[in-house]
């Protein structure tokens, strides 16, 4: 009797482990069939870490936008969280873009890359005809209730087609290869026509990165860069609107009030800082001294409230998300998604580094949000569709995306 009894038991026993088991695994292909692409104890750490610092990153980015817009908001809107909720609200759209596009293959992704990018170079060329003109560039089109910046919304797509293109290099035919890379210039032109010199030299960087990552003849790079360079030149000679901001970057002090007046107010507020900064809130120069401090000039309000030690701290994050981009980018298994990661890694944080060296004096006074920060439903549309798409190419790297969910294990 005491044999049975223990056999029982042990039926039993071994029972509740197979239901405890078959729990697991349909929690697992719940988590990726309807959740996630791939459970998330399965994701690489790179991949994981990224995940939380975009999270942290934009959370992170609603409270820096509070405190500098508060007081402008509540003296011209009548509501010190105007902008606030109206960032929430494009936040919570651009997350939901963010989710769909870390479900979607990245082949699938290259295969629409194409003609996305098409039709946003005929939005930017649009702009010349149809587009609203502010501060003396004009990117913007009017849709309805909604004011789009094409030059924000086609960074993904430059990324994906650059990837697709350089990726296959060696075997494409001169035609593709030429027609592309006109594309590519045309686009570049067409920002730089807006004007928009520093979203034209970002873009420009970014294809010249992902060259250099897919291994493209330096000598050609070398030449490209020069025509580059003479470009933005003959741009700030012509354009009487950029020379001014060059002018008033080689030397703010000359003219304190008037073209140099931004630049100016920036350094005041960043010196203002000190070493550990005036405390959150408390930023005296965005109380109508600093303009445009919710896009242009936002890391001037975060300096002067969280100091020099706030800014190094700001400067290591950026520097931890560019070594995980390139860690994701060792590890994937193909051309196009080592590609993809260093061109997100390049937008994410070169566009960063772009906005403080702006702000700072080091690079001369111009349009480009903080990733993640600035004010703006373009600029958080295009940057976490850029994240989602680092994740993506994390997620894959593990070559476990396969077509039967059942075989991946649930736990560890």
């Amino acid at each position: 009797m005491t044999n049975i009894s223990n056999k029982n038991r042990k039926i039993r026993f071994q029972a509740q482990e197979e239901n405890v088991l078959k729990s697991k695994n349909h929690l697992a292909n719940l988590l990726n069939k309807k959740i996630l692409p791939l459970p998330w104890f399965l994701w690489p750490k790179e991949g994981r870490l990224i995940m939380g610092l975009i999270i942290f990153w934009s959370i992170s980015g609603i409270f820096i936008l509070g405190s500098a817009s508060w007081w402008v908001a509540n003296r011209e809107m009548g509501d010190g969280a105007y902008y606030v909720k109206r960032q929430i609200v494009w936040l919570a759209a651009s997350w939901s873009i963010f989710y769909l596009a870390i479900n979607i293959n990245l082949k699938r992704w290259l295969k629409f890359s194409s003609p996305c990018l098409l039709i946003g170079m005929i939005m930017i060329a649009a702009t010349s005809f149809f587009g609203s003109t502010v501060n003396g560039s004009t990117r913007w089109l009017i849709i309805g209730p909604l004011q789009v910046q094409p030059s924000e919304l086609i960074k993904p797509f430059i990324i994906l087609q650059s990837a697709k293109l350089f990726g296959q290099w060696e075997r494409l035919n001169s035609e593709k290869k030429l027609f592309w890379l006109t594309i590519f210039a045309s686009i570049i032109l067409l920002i730089i026509k807006q004007p928009n010199l520093s979203t034209a030299a970002l873009t420009g960087i970014l294809l010249w990165m992902i060259a250099l990552a897919a291994g493209i003849n330096f000598r050609y790079l070398f030449y490209t860069a020069l025509s580059g360079l003479s470009i933005g030149s003959i741009s700030i000679f012509f354009n009487e609107y950029q020379k001014i901001r060059v002018m008033s970057f080689i030397n703010p002090w000359q003219d304190p009030q008037g073209s140099g007046y931004q630049l100016v107010q920036s350094l005041y507020a960043i010196g203002s800082g000190g070493l550990f900064g005036e405390g959150y809130g408390l930023s005296m120069q965005k109380l109508q001294y600093l303009p445009i401090q919710s896009t242009d000039f936002i890391f001037a309000v975060f300096a002067e409230e969280f100091g020099f030690l706030g800014s190094i701290l700001l400067l290591s994050f950026l520097l931890l998300v560019s070594y995980l981009s390139l860690k994701v980018s060792l590890n994937c298994r193909n051309n196009y998604s080592k590609l993809i990661a260093i061109g997100s890694g390049t937008i994410l944080v070169g566009q960063s580094i772009m906005h403080l060296a702006v702000s700072s004096g080091a690079m001369p006074t111009t349009g480009l949000p903080l990733p993640l920060i600035s004010y703006g439903g373009n600029s958080l549309i295009s940057s976490l569709l850029i994240a989602a798409l680092l994740v993506r190419a994390s997620i894959e790297s593990t070559d476990l995306l396969i077509k039967n969910p059942s075989n991946i294990p649930a736990s560890r």
